[in-house]
């Protein structure tokens, strides 16, 4: 129990964890050899090998399986998340089932409220979900489905599917000049156009490509969209 840590209510932490320091639990479960770091929770239980934080809030319902992890700067409410499996930075997880041994990419959100009514998200095992993605509850993931960075699931994803929202990048080029002139983007932009034009890379028309096999070591999953082989290309 390190320095600056408050254990309120009917908490208790099993042998060989670590928690703190400055770390606030209420009515908290801390498994054998957990590591809970900077971390506020109330009414939550995380498992055996688990690591929790820093700047963790677990309200409520939360239950991490054993060797998961809930990192910095995640909330997680009313969310069972399944042994092995990881919500590493800066996403909000609430009413939510995860299975077992998924990665939840960075900037996830569930969008569990409509205004009036909370919904469930349930998403399978072993999936790999990409970062800066929105659930909008109710919706289903499947096992070993796959996600792009920056898709909006709001229809379930079968088991072992790719979830993306392709749209075209657009360049408008010239706007920082013609509407930003005198500022110091402006000036950037027109000496790198002294030395020369910057070439861009075309995104794909037909999003029925596949993902990028991710990095198991890489907690944070992106998704990328490799680009089609052209008749110049000397890929088959």
């Amino acid at each position: 129990i390190l320095p600056g840590t408050q254990l309120h209510g009917a908490t208790q932490v099993a042998a060989g964890a670590v928690v703190g320091p400055d770390t606030t639990l209420t009515d908290v479960t801390v498994g054998e050899g957990a590591s809970v770091i900077r971390t506020h929770g109330s009414e939550a239980e995380i498992g055996p090998g688990a690591s929790v934080g820093p700047f963790a809030y677990l309200r409520p319902g939360t239950v991490l399986g054993a060797k998961g992890k809930i990192g910095t700067f995640v909330e997680t409410k009313n969310a069972s998340i399944g042994n092995g499996s990881k919500v590493p930075h800066l996403s909000y997880v609430g009413d939510a089932t995860i299975g077992e041994e998924s990665n939840i990419g960075a900037a996830s959100i569930f969008v569990n409220y409509d205004g009036v009514k909370k919904h469930h998200t349930t998403v399978g095992s072993h999936v790999r979900m990409g970062s800066d993605n929105m659930y909008v509850a109710p919706v289903t993931v499947g096992d070993g489905a796959y996600s792009g960075a920056g898709t909006v699931i709001r229809k379930d994803v079968p088991a072992g599917a790719l979830a993306i929202n392709v749209a075209p990048q657009r360049n408008i080029e010239g706007w920082v000049l013609q509407n930003r002139a005198g500022t110091a983007a402006a000036r950037a932009a027109a000496a790198a156009s002294l030395a020369g034009p910057v070439e861009t890379e075309a995104v794909p028309a037909d999003p029925a490509v596949a993902a990028d096999a991710p990095d198991p070591d890489v907690e944070t999953t992106v998704t990328s969209l490799p680009t089609p082989p052209t008749e110049e290309s000397d890929h088959s």
